[in-house]
């Protein structure tokens, strides 16, 4: 793709983990709207395919993955079928997660390793198998959180996954620079998502951000040109209360 093309997403091959809702179906939405074709994967296969008949409704290419991104031979699959199916691979969108809320005592070691699994090991696994499928000026973005910059009760295993993220991240950022691969943080403020208003039902949703303010933020990072990267950006809704 040539330098003068990359302040734009038509025709670029983008694929979004935890496409089925929330703010994965956000930024699927949002890049497809700009030109770009989209593989979405999710562990609910359905949910995907759900959100890539919408874009295709509206015009776009998409298609569907079943994917959970602690299998590494699963990931080693999407990838390869992705950019075959759509041509080519230009960017990873790392936004698959979970949580399990509640206190150190009551947090089994079997729920740890789940979220840690989604969480961390996830991006690791998508970031490590998508670089022989990039194309040149590729792009891998992990969805991060203002839990990976302060803390609060009962969260331990979601803090501990998402400040490990920013680790990682910014150690890829350091290491694939050298051969033309962008890597970036998009740290995600509390947003009107069933990732929290299923799980918290007496959240005041008025104080969230829309997610789709953050997917547009995940269109910035993707449209720098190429001597210029993000390694991270927070976006933030103006009223919540999780960050100063």
């Amino acid at each position: 793709m040539d330098a003068y093309e990359y302040d734009t997403l038509k025709g670029r091959v983008v694929l979004v983990t935890g496409a089925g809702r929330g703010l994965g179906a956000a930024i699927c939405e949002c890049l497809a709207s700009a030109g770009a074709h989209i593989a979405a994967a999710d562990v609910n296969e359905a949910a995907a395919r759900q959100v890539a008949e919408r874009m295709a409704a509206d015009g776009g290419t998409a298609s569907a993955f079943a994917l959970d991104v602690g299998d590494e031979e699963q990931v080693r699959r999407v990838l390869a079928d992705a950019a075959r199916q759509l041509g080519r691979l230009d960017a990873v969108i790392n936004n698959a997660g979970i949580d399990v809320t509640t206190d150190i005592g009551n947090l089994g070691s079997g729920d740890w390793d789940r979220v840690i699994r989604t969480n961390l090991t996830g991006p690791f696994l998508m970031a490590k198998h998508c670089l022989e499928h990039l194309a040149p000026g590729g792009h891998i973005v992990n969805i991060a959180s203002t839990a990976a910059r302060r803390a609060w009760p009962n969260a331990s295993v979601y803090h501990a996954s998402k400040w490990g993220l920013m680790g990682l991240t910014h150690a890829l950022h350091a290491e694939l620079r050298s051969a033309g691969v962008k890597v970036s943080a998009v740290i995600a403020g509390g947003m009107r998502t069933p990732f929290l208003l299923d799980r918290f039902p007496d959240i005041d949703a008025s104080l969230l951000q829309d997610p789709l303010n953050v997917a547009k933020a995940v269109k910035f990072v993707l449209t720098q040109p190429p001597e210029t990267v993000i390694p991270e950006v927070m976006v933030l809704p103006m009223k919540e209360t999780s960050w100063p």
